[in-house]
C-alpha cells in the first residue's frame, strides 16, 4: 500500500510542478505592451478541453451529407494556414478494483503521452491527422505496464460537384475504449484539440463492454464519395472495413466490412431529409459464424451553424446468420437513433443514441445493441469550466432465446478544468464504471470508481506555409 500511495503522491507532485511552470512562462512570454499579431498570422482557435464552442460568426456551414458516415457538427473552422501542433500529456488515475482483479483495494495508473495535430490545406483538398501515443504504468497486476496509441486521420478532396474523403481511426488501449479517459482528452487522438483542427476518423464505437479485459486494438477505415445533383439534392456512397483484436485469450476477435448509399434533399436552409441503405458483414476469427445486416433508414436533419446540429433516423433491419442461432437464420427488427450537438451560452451539449446490430464487443457473437453517450460543459468563471459525461450500452444476444445473455455497461461522471496560460490546461475528473449482466458464467457485475488528474501542454500552432 505504501508503494501505491508513494506513486500517487509522486504523480500529484509532478503535476503541481507543471502547474507552476506555465504561469511563469506566461508572464515572461506576454508582456503587457506586446503588439497584436497581424491578420496574416491569425490562427483558428485551439480548445484543448472542448469546454467552449467557437463563436458562430467564426464557423462555416457543415458540408457533410446528412446520410454520410460522420455525425453532423455545429460547423467548421477554415484556417488560412497549414500548421501542426505538438504537445505532451500526463494523467494520474487512482481507481478501485472490480471483483476478480489481480489486486484488492485501490490501484494507481499513470499515463504519459505525446500529442501531435496536423492540418495541411491545399486549394481543393485537406489532410488532418490527430495522434496520441505513450506509456501507461499501473500498480494493478491485471493491467501492469504497457503503451497506448490513438490515431485519427482524414484526407478530403473538393471539386465543383464532387467530394471524396478517406477516414481512418485506430486505437491500441490497455482496457475497453468505452468511457476511456472520460472527463479529459486522454481518450481522444491528439488530446482532444478539435476546434482548430477538424476531428478525423468516423463516428461509432466497436467496443461498448467493460468485460473484455486486457489490451485491445481496433481500426476502422472508410472511403466516401458525394455527388451534388442540384443545389438541393445530393447522393453519397461509402465503403468500410474494420477489425477488433484482443491481446489476451478468452475474447472474440472480429472483422467487419460493408457499404452504404444515400440520397439527401434540402427542404429549407436549415432542414434536410434523406434515405440511406446500409449493409454490413460481420465475421469472427476461428469461429464459423457470419452475420449479414441490411438496414434502410429514413433520415431527418436540422442544422443552424454555430447553434444546432440534429439528425434523427430509423427504419427496418434485416439480419441473416450463416450458422443458425436458436434455430433461426434470419430475423427482422428495427434500427434507429439520433445525434444532437447544441451550443449553450457558455458551453455545449452533445447527445448520441444508436440502436442496431453490432459485432458483440469481443464477448458475444453478434449483439443487438443500444448505446447512448452524451456530455455537457459550462464555463462558470473566466477560467474555470465544468463538464459532465455519461454513457450507457446494452448488449444482448442477437436472437431472443431462453438462454439469452445481456450486459449493461454504464460510465458516468464529471470534472473541472482551467487553462494555465495560452497553451496548457489542468483538469480533474471522476468517473464510475458500472456493469451488470444476466450471463450465468463468471462474476462480471461490478462498479469501479476512477479519479483522474490530467495535465496537457501544447505549443502554439507552428505554420508550415
Amino acid at each position: 500500500m505504501t508503494k501505491r500511495w508513494t506513486t500517487f503522491l509522486a504523480g500529484w507532485a509532478t503535476v503541481t510542478l507543471f502547474l507552476c511552470f506555465p504561469l511563469v512562462t506566461r508572464a515572461q512570454d506576454q508582456p503587457p505592451d506586446e503588439a497584436p499579431k497581424p491578420a496574416a498570422r491569425a490562427y483558428p482557435p485551439l480548445d484543448t478541453t472542448g469546454d467552449e464552442t467557437p463563436a458562430p460568426d467564426t464557423l462555416l456551414p457543415d458540408m457533410q451529407p446528412l446520410t454520410g458516415v460522420q455525425n453532423p457538427t455545429l460547423g467548421r473552422v477554415e484556417s488560412p494556414h497549414s500548421y501542426w501542433v505538438p504537445g505532451v500529456q500526463y494523467s494520474n488515475t487512482i481507481q478501485s478494483n472490480y471483483p476478480g482483479a489481480g489486486n484488492s483495494g485501490w490501484t494507481i495508473t499513470n499515463y504519459v503521452a505525446a500529442n501531435v495535430n496536423l492540418l495541411e490545406s491545399w486549394r481543393a483538398s485537406q489532410l488532418a491527422v490527430n495522434y496520441s501515443g505513450g506509456g501507461d504504468f499501473s500498480t494493478d497486476k491485471t493491467l501492469g505496464n504497457g503503451f497506448f496509441q490513438e490515431l485519427g486521420a482524414s484526407q478530403s478532396f473538393q471539386w465543383a460537384r464532387w467530394q471524396l474523403a478517406f477516414f481512418d481511426q485506430f486505437s491500441y488501449l490497455p482496457q475497453s475504449e468505452f468511457g476511456f479517459g472520460g472527463g479529459t482528452g486522454l481518450g481522444l487522438p491528439g488530446g482532444g484539440i478539435t476546434s482548430g483542427i477538424p476531428p478525423s476518423g468516423v463516428a461509432g464505437n466497436l467496443q461498448s463492454l467493460f468485460t473484455a479485459i486486457g489490451p485491445q486494438y481496433d481500426n476502422n477505415f472508410v472511403a466516401q464519395a458525394v455527388y451534388q445533383l442540384s443545389p438541393r439534392a445530393s447522393v453519397n456512397v461509402s465503403g468500410s472495413y474494420g477489425i477488433l483484436r484482443f491481446v489476451d485469450a478468452g475474447n472474440i476477435d472480429s472483422d467487419s466490412d460493408g457499404g452504404s448509399a444515400g440520397f439527401n434533399y434540402q427542404l429549407t436552409k436549415e432542414d434536410t431529409i434523406g434515405v440511406v441503405y446500409h449493409y454490413s458483414h460481420l465475421t469472427y476469427l476461428d469461429l464459423p459464424q457470419a452475420i449479414g445486416d441490411n438496414v434502410i433508414n429514413i433520415v431527418y436533419g436540422k442544422k443552424i451553424t454555430g447553434r444546432l446540429a440534429l439528425r434523427v433516423f430509423g427504419g427496418p433491419d434485416i439480419t441473416t446468420f450463416s450458422v443458425p442461432i436458436g434455430g433461426v437464420t434470419r430475423q427482422v427488427t428495427g434500427s434507429g437513433g439520433a445525434d444532437l450537438a447544441y451550443a449553450l451560452p457558455r458551453g455545449s451539449l452533445s447527445l448520441d443514441y444508436n440502436h442496431g446490430v453490432t459485432g458483440g464487443s469481443g464477448v458475444l457473437e453478434g449483439a443487438e445493441t443500444d448505446e447512448v453517450s452524451g456530455g455537457v460543459s459550462h464555463r462558470f468563471t473566466r477560467v474555470w469550466s465544468a463538464q459532465a459525461h455519461i454513457g450507457f450500452a446494452r448488449n444482448r444476444s442477437i436472437v431472443n432465446t431462453a438462454g439469452q445473455a445481456s450486459y449493461d455497461s454504464v460510465y458516468v461522471g464529471g470534472g473541472i478544468s482551467r487553462p494555465l496560460g495560452p497553451n496548457a490546461v489542468f483538469s480533474l475528473a471522476y468517473t464510475a464504471n458500472i456493469q451488470t449482466t444476466s450471463a450465468a458464467a463468471g462474476n462480471t457485475s461490478y462498479t469501479q470508481h476512477q479519479i483522474t488528474m490530467n495535465f496537457q501542454w501544447h505549443t502554439r500552432p507552428l505554420v508550415l506555409r
